[in-house]
């Protein structure tokens, strides 16, 4: 019996390839333009450039009608900066059954990668990005959510009652966690696997679009490049949020490429440009955050930029989980003590995560524990 299941179409139509061609269907799982031939796994087209072994396996796979099998060879899939070795093909194997968001991450061998998946909710980062998003929503628009990893923003959009969106990363085991135990089951989202150095994936569209991209941009050598195709993804009446982009001038900025803040802001002019500990503040304060002067930023550890051509309002209500959502215990607290998930993670987050997640479970939470996420909107899965 597969372990790959049938997952219903999603909104998004007209996918290109790495070099802008389009392509189509020529079965209900692989995409052509012509010439090659591209795998589709669970409704996730993929799409990376330079890896024609790697397609032409996955793609006979589905051939063979092998669903099972395209899924592990494309799961053992890696970005450039990964040095880890792949899980042996058993232990995918075992993956595509796993039951939670955790058993899957530790049987994909992800590692400091998989326990930041597993604790986004409680970290800084995270707080800045709903932050960001708050103070310049998607109001109504399209959602491109770039290097969106495991879904966290797409689920809050979504669970928000956003539609249309749609979720790029270069690495297909993130989109796979995604697409079996983050989003919800009938979630409005497109996911695509594809590289953002190359042709994006995305078909032309007259209508402005939100794109984000948080928490990955510093990794990438031509940033530049990204930020024009993001531009151009947004189209004149859109918006182009960057979050979390490391300060070069920081000590704690050092990881990836980092620039200096003038540097980032100079990629993206014209947007409202943020502190990161004002956004995270900001969110665990349950206000709207306020931009900075560029020239006040040197002190951050990461910037934040927006640039909304829209104008859109801000939406406060981003800050929080959606209403119906249902919330339970931060899965930090063992016992009624705060333990940090790894010394990784501590020495990255703790700090500034210990301002609004105290040492002690509280006796009595008081209405801002959703705020300080004492309780998280975990999926069903976790």
């Amino acid at each position: 019996m597969t372990a790959v299941r049938a997952v219903p179409a999603t909104t998004a139509t007209g996918w290109r390839g790495p070099d802008g061609a389009p392509l189509h269907a020529d079965t209900s799982c692989t995409l052509t333009d012509g010439v090659r031939r591209w795998p589709v796994v669970e409704n996730i087209p993929w799409l990376r450039p330079d890896r024609d072994d790697l397609r032409e396996q996955a793609v006979a796979a589905l051939d063979a009608g092998e669903p099972d099998l395209a899924a592990v060879t494309l799961l053992a899939d890696s970005d450039d900066w990964w040095d880890g070795p792949a899980p042996p093909a058993d232990q995918l194997r075992a993956a595509l059954r796993a039951s939670t968001l955790r058993d899957a991450v530790e049987l994909l061998g992800l590692g400091r990668v998989g326990v930041y998946f597993l604790h986004r909710w409680s970290d800084p980062s995270w707080l800045a990005a709903l932050a960001l998003t708050a103070a310049h929503p998607p109001n109504g628009r399209p959602v491109v959510d770039v290097a969106c990893g495991t879904g966290h923003l797409l689920r809050h959009l979504v669970m928000h009652g956003h539609r249309d969106l749609t979720g790029v990363d270069v690495v297909f085991a993130k989109l796979w966690l995604a697409r079996r135990f983050v989003l919800p089951p009938d979630a409005p989202v497109a996911l695509v696997c594809a590289d953002l150095t190359a042709a994006w994936p995305l078909p032309p569209q007259a209508a402005p679009r939100h794109v984000a991209c948080h928490d990955a941009l510093y990794f990438l050598p031509d940033k530049a490049a990204v930020v024009a195709a993001a531009l151009a993804c947004a189209g004149p009446d859109g918006a182009v949020l960057l979050g979390h982009l490391h300060n070069a001038q920081h000590p704690a900025g050092t990881t990836g490429l980092p620039l200096p803040p003038a540097s980032w802001a100079a990629l993206l002019p014209g947007a409202n440009a943020y502190a990161e500990e004002e956004l995270t503040a900001a969110t665990a304060a349950g206000r709207l955050p306020a931009p900075a002067d560029p020239a006040a930023l040197i002190g951050t550890e990461a910037v934040g930029l927006a640039r909304d051509a829209g104008d859109a309002p801000a939406d406060a209500a981003l800050l929080r989980p959606a209403p119906a959502s249902p919330l339970r215990p931060n899965p930090l607290y063992t016992d009624g003590v705060r333990r940090w998930p790894d010394q990784r993670w501590a020495a990255e987050y703790g700090d500034r995560a210990a301002a609004y997640l105290p040492e002690r479970w509280p006796t009595d939470l008081g209405p801002d524990a959703v705020r300080r996420r004492l309780l998280l909107d975990l999926p069903e899965r976790w």
